[in-house]
């Protein structure tokens, strides 16, 4: 059974930062490419960073030079590094693997206030 638990979100004031994990197992993780999502209130879910299996990283272009996006293939678990958190960035932040099937984590929630 695939499990994707994500972890780490909280409240942060702007221009703070938090680093938000996701602890995969189930699957042979390093062969998995793997990606965090966002979702802010009232709107639809949208991609945020990508890493595949051999680390390369790809960002949407409102978090670039903000958000970092790594993994550790022996603790099988995904990073986020958030710094310079905008109050935009307010959202429910989910992990995606691809192996190549699609799981989903159940969401951890950000909350960045003025």
């Amino acid at each position: 059974q695939v499990q994707l638990v994500e972890s780490g979100g909280g409240s942060v004031q702007a221009g703070g930062s938090l680093k938000l994990s996701c602890v995969v197992s189930g699957v042979i993780f390093n062969l998995c490419g793997m990606g965090w999502y966002r979702q802010p209130p009232g709107k639809e879910r949208d991609w945020v960073s990508t890493i595949n299996r051999y680390g390369t990283t790809t960002y949407a272009d409102s978090v670039k030079g903000r958000f970092t996006i790594s993994r550790d293939n022996v603790k099988n678990t995904l990073y986020l590094q958030m710094n310079s958190l905008k109050i935009e960035d307010t959202a429910v932040y989910y992990c995606k693997i691809s192996c190549p099937e699609n799981y989903w984590g159940r969401g951890t929630q950000v909350t960045v206030s003025s």
